[in-house]
């Protein structure tokens, strides 16, 4: 028969298990909302490619920023070729950082990119682009779900700090 600290021990050990289990459950999905700013940058540049090469058709999840650009880079000619992959990989670069921050769990970069895809969207109703403008409300969504995590992992993050779960098993 086992001692009764024994079982007090599995008890405490299977609870943190639990938590943790939960806590990287929550963290995976936190960088999975967060993916959306990375696919939108990278699906930005291939817009601008598909515009720069003369398709007639790109993909609902770019931004309006871009296409923005690509239309003046049309205008200017050959030498807006090159302006326009500079300033595309720039707004695209900064979709990038917004990921890496907001998958790190930094609120502020959640924020600022909702904010800047909003704005994009809103553009893109400007433009009467209303299919581009409801994806970025459903990719908007999407990245609501990942802000909806970040108290429940600080909690987390709290009680781990505090002891009350181990981090390590």
């Amino acid at each position: 028969m086992a001692p009764p600290a024994f079982g007090l021990d599995a008890n405490a050990t299977s609870s943190q298990n639990a938590a943790i289990e939960q806590k990287l459950r929550l963290e995976q999905a936190l960088k999975g909302s967060a993916s959306w700013f990375v696919t939108i940058a990278v699906l930005s540049i291939v817009n601008s490619i598909l515009s720069m090469s003369g398709a007639g058709w790109h993909f609902i999840f770019g931004l309006g920023f871009t296409e923005i650009v690509d239309a003046i880079a049309h205008q200017v000619g050959s030498a807006g070729i090159v302006l326009d992959l500079i300033i595309n990989g720039i707004i695209a670069g900064v979709f990038v950082l917004f990921w890496n921050f907001a998958r790190k769990g930094q609120k502020w970069a959640w924020f600022i990119g909702m904010g800047v895809y909003l704005l994009d969207g809103l553009i893109l109703l400007l433009f009467k682009d209303f299919l581009s403008a409801a994806f970025h409300a459903w990719a908007l969504y999407r990245m609501y779900s990942g802000i909806k995590l970040l108290p429940i992992i600080e909690n987390l993050n709290r009680a781990s700090s505090t002891g009350t779960i181990s981090s390590s098993l």
